[in-house]
Parts: structure tokens; C-alpha cells; sequence
């Protein structure tokens, strides 16, 4: 993600009306799909709850980002492992460090 310009944010609402501000990690295509990484923006990083969200990415009929929880434990762990090679190959080609 380009630092320079800051970080991308969404708004999710769950359906329990609880609003929760999410900060984009990383993208990817997996099997014809597409999912993004995010970290909580709204909870303190030593929160038991704090962690990765990762969710599928989708439009609906009208053109509108959706986003829906992978409901597949093996899907899920795959994916997991393939964002976690992103985000650290990222961070090992970091010149600042």
C-alpha cells in the first residue's frame, strides 16, 4: 500500500447494527475470488479480539462492494497462510528496516 497517501478504511456494519471501521492490509485472487486482509482500525491492539479479518469480496447487482466471511475452515487456513507469505515478503522488502 502506498504509505504516502495513507491507509484505505471501510466502514462494515454487522447485523446487529454495530458499526466497525476496518484498515485494508493486502488483496488477493484465490481460485476466481478475490479477498482482503484488514486490521480492526477501531479496537486496541492488546484487545483479546484484536487480530486479521479476512473476507471475501464481492459486487452486488448494483455495482456495490460486498464483503462476506469465509465460511470453509480449510478454505479459510489457505487463505490465511497465503495472506501471511504476502504481508511478510512486504515486510522483508521494507528498505526502512
Amino acid at each position: 500500500m502506498d504509505e504516502d497517501t495513507g491507509g484505505t478504511f471501510i466502514v462494515l456494519e454487522d447485523e446487529n447494527g454495530e458499526s466497525y471501521e476496518l484498515e485494508l492490509l493486502a488483496e488477493m485472487e484465490y481460485n476466481g475470488e478475490t479477498f482482503k486482509a484488514f486490521l480492526p482500525a477501531d479496537m486496541d491492539e492488546d484487545d483479546p479480539d484484536y487480530g486479521i479479518v479476512i473476507l471475501k469480496s464481492d459486487f452486488d447487482e448494483e455495482g456495490f462492494e460486498v464483503f462476506d466471511s469465509i465460511d470453509d475452515d480449510r478454505k479459510e487456513e489457505e487463505i490465511y497462510e497465503r495472506f501471511m507469505a504476502i504481508l511478510y515478503e512486504d515486510e522483508d522488502d521494507d528498505p526502512k528496516q
